[in-house]
């Protein structure tokens, strides 16, 4: 491959924003930021704002596919089109279903990570999140509640192995019979726990993240909320120290005050930008299936079929990105390092993912001055 470099305005770099100069990619790697000019072909983004590869933790499918279709050549398909509207990394997202169709869906997407090479341009695999089955039926969403099952470090240990290892994640109501010990188990294999779809008391909360969960469920949705005299999973999201609150940021699921109070109280820094997308996103409003369950897209939305509860999202991340920019809820620095350094931290996969290091991979998402996307790039190949 080429070596070449990206002339912008803004560079968002671990340390700190650069302002102006050059980035020298070489061999889909970056090789560092200059002040001078290198002696190179030149990538002319005058006037963008240059970030990290967005780095999607919750995302359950793209373009009329899902995890739930347990099809690698869908997976990848997926990979493609969400390279193409800034996403650079995602961690396929399974749903509440049986512990068969788990294991099939955590083997696909081992598959599909496999049988890619370096000229595959999609977004990379981080890794597999699981969101379900350990949830209460009070909060369950658009989670089949025929498949809820207590904790089960064995069950988590069959996944795991069908997925090759590549599990980072996995949610379960904090209230849950055996929940302390699971998220200890899984603490201990490095696997991040997550509280969600939970109607957990305070004191519950605080004895899941005292034994290792460390991260919380698209914050707001599918949780108990904040009470004066019950602070909930919504408290817990917003006090315990050192975790990680997701939230959908479409304007829809949570509304940009409310968004805004929670980076208030939980820091921007462990604010993680999610788009907790389904597999119809991308796709004309309609009728879909999503995680066995019929969904009505309208309005920019996902409904369950037989009601007005909300399903999920068809955002991307970088219109998350720009939405919170305009909402005036953080700068855009600090967008961009939610949806990229932040949401790869929280997810144990920062040594690969979200940052702008030498000797990375050089995924990277270019945003025009008023954030709306403007180019991609991954492995340094300009995303088409």
């Amino acid at each position: 491959m080429s070596t070449f470099a990206i002339k912008a305005e803004k560079f968002v770099l671990p340390g700190a924003v650069m302002q102006g100069g050059y980035l020298t990619i070489a061999d889909g790697k970056f090789v560092g930021w200059s002040e001078e000019a290198p002696g190179c072909e030149i990538h002319d983004l005058s006037g963008c704002i240059v970030g990290p590869g967005l780095v999607d933790t919750h995302i359950h499918g793209f373009y009329n596919h899902a995890t739930t279709d347990r099809d690698p050549a869908g997976i990848d398909a997926s990979s493609v089109e969400l390279a193409r509207r800034g996403t650079t990394c995602w961690l396929p997202t399974t749903f509440t279903e049986s512990v068969d169709q788990i294991a099939d869906s955590c083997s696909a997407i081992a598959a599909a990570d496999e049988g890619r090479d370096e000229s595959f341009t999609g977004a990379r695999i981080g890794g597999i999140y699981l969101e379900g089955p350990f949830f209460t039926e009070a909060h369950v969403g658009a989670q089949n509640p025929v498949y809820l099952i207590d904790p089960s470090v064995e069950t988590f240990d069959r996944w795991q192995e069908c997925a090759g290892g590549r599990i980072v994640k996995s949610a379960l109501a904090a209230e849950k019979d055996g929940a302390p010990e699971y998220c200890a188990a899984l603490d201990q294999r490095d696997v991040v726990t997550c509280i969600g779809h939970s109607d957990a008391h305070y004191d519950e909360v605080l004895a899941a993240v005292n034994a290792g969960a460390s991260c919380f469920v698209h914050t707001y949705n599918g949780q108990r909320g904040l009470h004066h005299r019950d602070p909930g999973v919504v408290g817990g999201a917003m006090t315990t120290n050192g975790t990680y609150a997701e939230v959908i940021c479409d304007g829809k699921h949570v509304s940009p005050a409310a968004l805004k109070a929670l980076v208030t109280a939980k820091g921007w820094d462990h604010t993680v930008l999610i788009t907790d997308c389904l597999g119809c996103g991308g796709m004309p409003e309609g009728e879909y299936m999503s995680g066995g369950l019929p969904v009505v897209m309208r309005g920019g939305l996902c409904y369950l079929r037989d009601g007005d509860s909300i399903a999920g999202s068809v955002l991307t991340l970088a219109e998350g990105v720009k939405n919170v920019v305009d909402w005036e809820v953080v700068t855009a620095e600090k967008a961009i390092r939610m949806a990229a350094e932040v949401a790869a931290r929280s997810a144990h996969i920062e040594e690969r993912f979200g940052f702008i290091k030498p000797g990375r991979d050089a995924d990277l998402t270019v945003f025009n001055a008023d954030m709306t996307l403007a180019a991609t790039y991954v492995g340094g190949t300009l995303v088409k």
